[in-house]
């Protein structure tokens, strides 16, 4: 089966986002509290939002942004401040990545079809249903409800248009990999400029349209892979737009026809996007009159709790510092909310420099990783080998992590003839300050089992092409596996030659392929577990923990409630206690 390996970028970058030590960030798409700025771009932001939300003049001098700041609410308006330390990538759907803010800054304007809500269930959105008989074709329904602002009815047509745009090679949006359904280039996903249809999109009537797959794919990847990041926009209005414009009309700045429930009102970067209630929303009308999302940085975070200017936190959006954590818990104005554990540190190993599996099992034995969540998680985290964490409907409980084993450590190191001559070169994200100095403890353990490593630290962007070029040893990260879906970054990640690890197994490779030939959780979570099973055996990366972040939601505020997934999918109920 062809490898969803394009994902990789998208989700990559929500998990940068996500769970990161100082900021999300993205793929995943898509806050684990150890420490501000962890992501390249908040590391640009965090000098701009280090101050108070008022830089519009630097959004000008920049050629983005709009608008003259964040919302104010009126008398008798209700507002709601939500607190972020990543910044805005954009919100036009056509010029795009689907990173963390991005995707939810654009999914209160355009919903997806489907969303994940708390429990990891499918829920519903713009589409009531998607169903598959066979893995290959997919029949996606627009809830018969489903309008937009302006009273015109969602349609079936709004969706093949949207997607006909989205495969434009005049476009060249690559994040929703649109190659995988028939009638688009195998390597690109694109269509012929100006396409009017496409053998992979059939309309069965106004309401229902079939996705044809290449080849079987599982309804969960199709839910999470296109149901949560497809934003259908409405084709009587975007129609009057050149392909050529599709990217840079500004329309996209102040979107008038939404389907969701907020209108964009204006929005700058690195420091706020404010909407308006859409009034005419099909769901109900929002009992919040205007909602801001302020990006700050991950260390003015406990302050805006403290003070109210921040009403609520959102566990894959805002890092918070690990030396808050007890102090915002000790506010007695916020409810403190930790989320399900979901984002991996990751180490990946270059199998062709370190090609003795049993010099890379003894690299895992070598580590207490117990005593890195006790100690710079303060407990919030957990140990597992292999990739799905807890948070997974496909988790193996049966398979028990590697444990702290210094002596097994040296004897899998004289088993293999390791002289201890070789410095192992190993690369850290330097925004992530707290693996940084976990980094420092697994070398020094290392170390006293006889291997020798040397910690490059450098920025996420750097680090990135470090990751490209596969010139290291070892390269730790941040990483987030979405718990329904792992299946694109994992077939990515172990894809052999040119991927993170160089590794490929065909045991593992079927595994990886039996997933998407069936929707029965227990045998997905056999075919996971064969895979984990043979990192644990292998060894091509390993978990040095999975994060739990931090969320945090005024008293004042009801309705919401910090979450990892399915945070805004009710956002028109939220409602404040004057």
């Amino acid at each position: 089966m062809k490898k969803i390996k394009g994902r990789l970028l998208s989700l990559f970058l929500i998990l940068v986002m996500a769970v990161s030590a100082a900021a999300c960030g993205g793929a995943g798409s898509d806050g684990n509290g150890a420490d501000a700025d962890n992501s390249a771009a908040n590391d640009a932001a965090a000098g701009d939002a280090a101050g108070e939300n008022t830089a519009e003049g630097d959004a000008a001098a920049d050629g983005e942004g709009t608008g003259a700041g964040p919302a104010v609410a009126a008398e008798g308006e209700k507002i709601i401040n939500i607190g972020v330390t990543d910044s805005l990538g954009g919100v036009n759907p056509f010029a795009n990545d689907q990173t963390e803010l991005n995707k939810y800054a654009m999914d209160l304007m355009f919903l997806p079809l489907m969303e994940l809500d708390k429990d990891l269930n499918f829920q519903p959105m713009l589409a009531d249903s998607i169903t598959t008989e066979d893995n290959i074709h997919f029949t996606v329904h627009i809830d018969d409800a489903a309008t937009w602002s302006d009273g015109t009815p969602v349609t079936a047509q709004d969706v093949e248009y949207s997607v006909l745009r989205y495969a434009s090679p005049v476009v060249a949006n690559t994040t929703l990999l649109l190659y995988a359904f028939e009638g688009t280039d195998d390597a690109t996903g694109f269509v012929e400029e100006g396409a009017a249809s496409m053998a992979g999109l059939t309309v069965k009537d106004d309401k229902t349209i079939e996705f044809t797959a290449k080849y079987p794919m599982a309804l969960t990847t199709f839910q999470n892979s296109y149901g949560r990041y497809l934003h259908v926009l409405p084709k009587h209005v975007i129609e009057k737009f050149s392909e050529e414009e599709l990217t840079s009309a500004d329309w996209f700045n102040a979107p008038d026809v939404v389907s969701g429930p907020y209108i964009l009102t204006g929005y700058d970067p690195n420091h706020y996007i404010s909407y308006t209630a859409n009034t005419a929303y099909w769901k109900g009308q929002p009992k919040i009159d205007k909602l801001n999302i302020k990006i700050v940085d991950g260390s003015q975070v406990y302050a805006g709790l403290q003070s109210g200017e921040i009403d609520i936190t959102q566990h894959t959006m805002t890092a918070i510092p690990q030396e808050d954590y007890e102090s915002i818990e000790a506010l007695e104005n916020v409810k403190v909310v930790y989320g399900s554990p979901v984002t991996n540190q990751s180490a990946f190993i270059q199998t062709a420099n370190i090609p003795d599996a049993k010099v890379r099992q003894a690299l895992v034995y070598a580590i207490d990783r117990q005593q890195l969540v006790d100690q710079l998680l303060k407990g919030h985290g957990e140990v597992i080998d292999g990739f799905l964490s807890s948070a997974s409907p496909f988790y193996d409980e049966g398979i028990a992590p590697m444990e702290y084993n210094p002596e097994k450590a040296k004897e899998l190191l004289e088993e293999a003839g390791w002289d201890g001559s070789q410095t192992l070169r190993f690369y850290v994200n330097s925004g992530d300050n707290t693996f940084v100095n976990g980094a420092q403890v697994i070398v020094a353990q290392w170390a006293a089992v006889g291997i020798k490593a040397e910690i490059t630290t450098v920025d996420l962007s750097t680090l990135m092409t470090v990751a490209g070029s596969t010139d290291y040893d070892i390269m730790a990260v941040q990483y987030t596996y979405a718990p329904v879906d792992p299946y694109p970054d994992v077939s990515w990640l172990l894809g052999g030659e040119g991927s993170w690890t160089g590794y490929y197994d065909e045991e593992v490779a079927a595994a990886l392929d039996g997933t998407q030939q069936t929707s029965d959780v227990s045998e997905i979570t056999g075919f996971y577990s064969t895979v984990d099973a043979k990192m644990q055996a292998d060894v091509p990366m390993f978990s040095v923990y999975v994060i739990s972040a931090q969320g945090a939601v005024n008293n004042r505020v009801t309705g919401a409630e910090p979450s990892v997934y399915g945070f805004f999918n009710d956002v028109h109920n939220w409602d404040i206690t004057q």
